[in-house]
């Protein structure tokens, strides 16, 4: 099923998971055991994502099928313009879409691990935009988009930001994920901007809860996402003890998200990097408490970890 079909028809907010293809077969396995666990909460769809420069490719396009046909859950594969021609692009697509695949996320994508700068393959694609387009002119798959509540890195200014998720839309994408971020008024204001831009899509936030205090400091320095002073003060104050840590991630990553179902977030993508505790407690949480049906008296945001 399509994933913009899911969010027109659930009747509640969305709930996903987005998982990497594993490198070892330690890393499968434990894969296989956290796919097996998180199941029982029935996600709406799983997303795998694309290695950059494409060094997963092959694990990607393996693992969504997996997925789907497998476990029978609604998958969605990422895609990037990395390290590919279009004949190669196309190659993948027919893969997914005679595996039965619904769902694909364009990205242009980041440059393969030791390099910084962009550069585009001779025969490929330059930008998501073209991925689109080629994926929305040659197949019925339902396109995704990233977005970026704090401006993309290579992006000016927001305005500019705006305007290349426009022409995302444009392009084919029916609905967009955000990139990861801690202090909600970033997505309502968001939101609210891409809205005053004529951007009409679903915008599902990503969120990743915090489980490693030096692990989500390296992520967030290499996406450029912000971590809100007083959030970061209180995991400082228990960097020593990691199960403090955790127990504060997930605590604050149950509130986050209540505030933005509440606040009327068509739903959640959790970035679960292959583990499914900390996902479980909230997600399980979020079921029971049902935020999506009445504000929350409190905000979640810059100022509300204490």
């Amino acid at each position: 099923m399509r994933v913009d079909e899911i969010i027109a028809t659930r009747g509640e907010p969305t709930f996903s998971f987005e998982f990497f293809p594993p490198r070892t077969e330690e890393g499968e396995r434990n894969l296989r055991e956290t796919l097996t666990a998180l199941r029982e909460l029935k996600p709406d769809f799983v997303s795998v994502t694309y290695g950059a420069g494409g060094s997963t490719r092959d694990r990607t396009v393996a693992l969504t099928k997996w997925i789907k046909q497998g476990l029978e859950i609604e998958a969605m594969a990422h895609l990037s313009c990395v390290g590919a021609t279009t004949g190669e692009l196309c190659e993948i697509l027919d893969g997914l879409e005679s595996a039965g695949i619904d769902n694909v996320l364009a990205l242009r994508g980041d440059p393969p691990r030791g390099e910084t700068d962009w550069k585009p393959h001779p025969g490929g694609l330059h930008y998501s935009t073209e991925l689109a387009s080629l994926i929305s002119e040659r197949y019925q798959f339902c396109v995704g988009a990233a977005c970026f509540p704090e401006v993309h890195p290579e992006a000016p200014d927001l305005a500019h930001d705006l305007r290349f998720l426009r022409e995302k839309v444009e392009a084919g994408a029916t609905f967009a994920i955000t990139q990861l971020f801690f202090d909600n008024e970033l997505y309502f204001r968001f939101v609210e901007d891409a809205r005053a831009a004529g951007i009409e899509i679903p915008i599902i936030p990503g969120i990743m809860p915090i489980t490693d205090f030096k692990q989500i400091k390296t992520i967030t320095g290499m996406c450029k996402a912000s971590i809100p002073q007083r959030l970061l003060e209180a995991l400082e104050w228990r960097a020593h003890d990691s199960d403090a840590v955790l127990q504060l991630g997930v605590a604050y990553a149950t509130l986050q998200c209540a505030e933005l179902l509440a606040g009327g977030a068509p739903g959640i993508q959790f970035f679960t990097l292959n583990r499914s505790p900390a996902t479980r407690a909230i997600l399980s949480s979020l079921r029971l408490l049902r935020p999506w049906a009445g504000r929350l008296a409190e905000p979640v945001g810059a100022d509300a970890a204490g």
